[in-house]
């Protein structure tokens, strides 16, 4: 924990993005690093868990982290939280609340709020187009003899 606090603080301090870092380790070594690098990339989605799960994902070679514990300075949103459930990682552990990201600016509960309503509910505009093409492809993916599933 110690070092996702020290990524968080190093971030910040270059102006990269919020304060948050995160380490993925794995056997008790750290195999993957990330801090908040929002402002640094122009990049909404350049989040310490994000990144780390990237970093990770590229020094292990492999898309799953199932045998990973990721530590986070603070608790993931929910696109990290999604991201961490798609990485398979095992456990989270995290310091600060999104209670206390909430306190100074990093109110993600109206996303919250938001998946739990219908897509023509939601502040966003989202409409459905039916596509045969789209269908199609997911019959050739279904299909696909050699395809790895993840």
């Amino acid at each position: 924990m110690r070092e996702a606090i020290h990524l968080a603080e190093s971030g910040v301090q270059q102006n990269h993005g919020g304060p948050f870092g995160c380490v993925i380790v794995q056997n008790d070594s750290i195999v993957g690093r990330g801090w908040n690098q929002v402002i640094a990339n122009n990049d909404p989605t350049a989040h310490a868990e994000v990144m780390a799960i990237r970093n990770a994902c590229e020094n292990l070679a492999t898309f799953h982290l199932s045998d990973c514990e990721l530590y986070t300075s603070c608790e993931p949103c929910p696109m990290c939280l999604g991201a961490i459930y798609w990485a398979q990682i095992k456990v989270v552990y995290f310091a600060n609340s999104k209670t206390d990201a909430a306190a100074i600016g990093f109110n993600d509960s109206f996303i919250y709020d938001e998946l739990k309503l219908s897509p023509p509910q939601r502040k966003i505009r989202m409409i459905g187009l039916e596509s045969p093409e789209a269908l199609k492809l997911f019959e050739i993916w279904q299909q696909k003899g050699d395809k790895t599933l993840y």
